[in-house]
């Protein structure tokens, strides 16, 4: 990664740094457990307001019928575009499946410690942008 980082002329963290981020990384985690705890105490407290809120059940029952309502609407409109409609299910398919692509390629290429970069069509130039989330080990 740092050499990906030198030759595109970025910055990078000097190592030093790293090993505060790592030796610190199970503080902030922590921190962040206990912030996701009030949150969820705070949205129970929430629940419980809105339950006792005089309009709230008949505005929720009033929203689930606008939203069958609406649903039927844009089945109805689907259907009436028949051969488009499908056209665009494809396309969407399609386009899931090539950002997949593009995310592979782009891992490989950082990989081989080469720049990734893509443009679009105005010559705008785009980076990746990675992220980095856990799951528990079982």
């Amino acid at each position: 990664m740092e050499y990906a980082a030198k030759r595109s002329g970025k910055a990078t963290i000097p190592r030093g740094e790293i090993q505060i981020i790592m030796r610190n990384i199970q503080e902030v985690y922590n921190e962040l457990q206990e912030n996701k705890k009030e949150q969820k105490s705070i949205k129970r407290e929430y629940k419980d307001a809105l339950a006792n809120a005089n309009e709230y059940e008949e505005t929720v029952a009033k929203l689930k019928e606008l939203k069958e309502k609406k649903k039927q609407i844009e089945n109805l409109a689907q259907a009436r575009l028949g051969v488009r409609w499908d056209e665009y299910e494809k396309l969407k398919a399609k386009s899931t499946e090539l950002d997949q692509m593009i995310t592979d390629i782009a891992m490989t290429t950082l990989m081989d410690g080469k720049t990734v970069e893509i443009k679009d069509e105005f010559n705008n130039a785009y980076e990746p942008v990675y992220k980095i989330s856990f799951r528990k080990i079982v």
